[in-house]
C-alpha cells in the first residue's frame, strides 16, 4: 500500500522468511508430537532438498521483480522511479534479519527441550514438554518484554516527554487575553506543551484571514490544554470548559472539540480552512492526553485517549446543552487517526437522542474505530469498502481525495462526515487479513492502490501490518498524510458555509499551497 525504501522492504522481507521458517517447524514439531508416521530418512532429505531449491527460487523470482514491483505505487503517487539497487539492498537486510530471528527461536527451541528432558523423568513425556514449552514463554516473556521491552518504552517515554516540555525561543508567550498561556489565562505557557504552544501560535490570525477571503473575519479562539495543566483528565477538562468561558468561545458561530493525536497534535492543515471558511468566528477546544506518538500510546497506555475525550465531551456538551438553543453554537467533534478513534470513542448513543451536537468529522480513522467499523460493514450493497455509500447519505457520508459520493444529495441536520485514503493502512489494517483477502482489495479498488498488490496469506498481513509503520511517510494526499485541500472538502461539505462559491474557494487553496498545507 506504501511505497517503502529497500531496507525497510529487507526487514519485511526478512521477517516473512522467519515466519515462514517457524510455520514449518511449528508443523514439523505437532506432527511428532502426535507420533504420525514419518516417511523414510531417504525420503526426508528429498523433501527437504526439494524445499530448499522451491524456496530459493521463489526468494529469486521475488528479488528479480521487488523494483518492478514497487514502480506502479511510485507512478501512482508520483515519486521518483525505484532504485536499480534495490533487490541487493532487501537480500543484504532480509538474509541478516531472517538468519537472527530463526537463531532466535532455535534458541527458544533448544530452551524447551533441555526443561523437557530434566522434567521427563518425573512427569510424562507430553506432560512435561508442555511444562517446557509454558516455561520457556514466560522465560523469553520476561527478558523480551520485561527487561528489553519495558526500557525501551520507558527511554521512548523519557525522550518524548523531554520534547514535549521544550520552549521554542522562536515562540514567545501571547500577551492577547483571547488566547491560551497569556497572562490572562487561567493555563500556563509552560504546562500546554510543545504541541499545546505550536498550536496556539497558529500564525492565522483575522488579518491573515481576512487577506484570502477579501470580507472582514475575528480572531480564532484556540484553547489548548496540556498535560501539564492538570492533574486528572476530569481536571483538564473542567479547565479547558473554565478556560473556554473566560475567552467566550460559547459567543462564537462555531465551536469544535477538537481531539489531537497522540503527541497532542492538531494538524494544521485541518485547521486552517475551518478557521478560513468561518471567518474567524470559530472556537476549537483541544486537551492532551498524551505526548507519545499515536501508536506507541494505543499500545502502552490506550485507555487514556478514550477517558480524556469522554470527559472533555462531557464538560462541553453539558455547558453547551444548558444555553438556550437559540444562542448556543454550532458544536462539532473533530479528530485526525487516533484523534478520530478517542473522538468517537468519547460520545454514546444516549448523548444524540434528547438533544444531539451539530456533527463530526473523523479524519483517517484507526482501523480500530468502533463506528467506523459498524458503519463500514453495514454499508449499501455494491459500495466499495474504501469508500462506502450508508442508507441515504441522511446522516453519514465518506470522502477520499478523489470523490465524495451522495454530496448532491440532501443532509440531515446532524451529521458526520468520515475522510479516508484506500493506500491508508492505519484505517484499513485488519487481524483477519492473516486468513481472508479484505474487501478492499477487492474489484472495483481504490486508485490509489495498485493493481498488482495481491493478497496472500499471512505475508499481506505482515505487508500491512509494516504499512502501519510508515503510512505517514507517503506524498500528502496518499496513505495517513491528509492534505489540506480534502480537508477543505470535508468542511465545506458538512459546514455548507454560506458565499463560499468556486473562485472564493480557489483562494483558500491556494493559500493552503502557499503555506505547504
Amino acid at each position: 500500500m506504501i511505497p517503502r525504501a529497500g531496507a525497510l522492504q529487507g526487514v519485511s522481507a526478512g521477517l516473512s522468511l522467519a515466519v515462514g521458517y517457524g510455520i514449518g517447524v511449528l508443523i514439523s514439531g505437532l506432527w511428532s508430537l502426535l507420533e504420525l508416521p514419518r516417511p523414510g530418512m531417504q525420503t526426508l532429505r528429498r523433501a527437504v532438498w526439494a524445499a530448499l531449491v522451491f524456496a530459493g527460487a521463489v526468494i529469486i523470482w521475488g528479488l528479480a521483480g521487488a523494483a518492478g514491483g514497487q514502480q506502479p505505487l511510485h507512478d501512482a503517487m508520483g515519486l521518483p522511479p525505484v532504485e536499480s539497487a534495490r533487490p541487493w539492498t532487501i537480500a543484504a537486510v532480509g538474509g541478516v534479519l531472517a538468519a537472527i530471528l530463526i537463531f532466535l527461536g532455535r534458541l527458544f527451541v533448544a530452551a524447551m527441550q533441555t526443561i523437557s528432558r530434566r522434567l521427563t523423568p518425573m512427569w510424562p513425556p507430553r506432560l512435561a514438554m508442555l511444562v517446557a514449552f509454558l516455561a520457556t514463554v514466560i522465560i523469553f516473556n520476561f527478558i523480551g518484554n520485561d527487561l528489553i521491552l519495558n526500557r525501551i518504552v520507558s527511554g521512548l517515554d523519557l525522550s518524548y516527554a523531554g520534547i514535549d516540555a521544550m520552549i521554542s525561543d522562536e515562540i514567545d508567550p501571547p500577551q492577547d487575553p483571547l488566547k491560551t498561556g497569556s497572562p490572562a489565562s487561567l493555563i500556563s505557557w509552560d504546562s500546554i506543551g510543545n504541541q499545546g504552544r505550536n498550536r496556539v501560535s497558529d500564525p492565522l490570525d483575522a488579518a491573515a484571514i481576512a487577506d484570502i477571503t477579501g470580507e472582514p473575519a475575528m480572531e480564532p479562539i484556540r484553547v489548548y490544554v496540556g498535560l501539564g495543566s492538570a492533574e486528572t483528565a476530569e481536571d483538564r477538562a473542567r479547565l479547558a470548559l473554565d478556560e473556554a468561558i473566560r475567552v467566550g468561545a460559547f459567543d462564537r458561530k462555531t465551536l469544535v472539540i477538537a481531539t489531537p493525536t497522540g503527541t497532542g497534535w492538531i494538524d494544521p492543515s485541518g485547521a486552517f480552512p475551518l478557521e478560513v471558511l468561518t471567518h474567524g468566528d470559530v472556537a476549537t477546544i483541544s486537551v492532551q492526553y498524551s505526548y507519545l506518538p499515536s501508536w506507541l500510546s494505543l499500545l502502552t497506555v490506550p485507555e487514556y485517549g478514550a477517558e480524556s475525550a469522554r470527559e472533555v465531551f462531557l464538560a462541553i456538551y453539558h455547558h453547551w446543552r444548558s444555553l438556550p438553543r437559540d444562542a448556543r453554537p454550532k458544536l462539532y467533534l473533530f479528530g485526525l487517526s487516533l484523534g478520530a478513534l478517542n473522538s468517537d470513542l468519547s460520545v454514546d448513543f444516549f448523548d444524540l437522542v434528547g438533544d444531539p451536537f451539530t456533527g463530526a468529522f473523523w479524519v483517517g480513522p484507526p482501523f480500530a474505530s468502533h463506528s467506523w467499523g459498524q458503519i463500514t460493514a453495514d454499508r449499501d450493497p455494491g459500495s466499495p469498502a474504501w469508500l462506502p455509500t450508508f442508507r441515504d447519505g441522511a446522516v453519514v457520508r465518506f470522502l477520499n481525495q478523489f470523490e465524495m459520493p451522495q454530496s448532491g444529495q440532501p443532509w440531515g441536520s446532524f451529521r458526520i462526515a468520515y475522510l479516508q485514503y484506500g493506500s491508508d493502512a492505519i484505517t484499513f489494517f485488519s487481524p483477519s487479513i492473516l486468513w481472508r483477502e479484505p474487501d478492499w482489495m477487492k474489484a472495483p479498488r481504490a486508485p490509489d492502490v495498485v493493481e498488482n498488490f495481491r493478497w496472500i496469506p499471512v505475508v499481506t498481513f505482515l505487508q500491512v501490518g509494516f504499512d502501519l509503520l510508515t503510512a505517514t511517510t507517503t506524498p500528502k494526499g496518499f496513505g495517513h498524510d491528509i492534505a489540506g485541500t480534502d480537508y477543505l472538502k470535508g468542511w465545506v461539505a458538512l459546514l455548507s458555509p454560506e458565499g463560499w462559491n468556486d473562485p472564493a474557494l480557489d483562494r483558500v487553496r491556494a493559500a493552503m499551497a502557499e503555506r505547504g498545507l
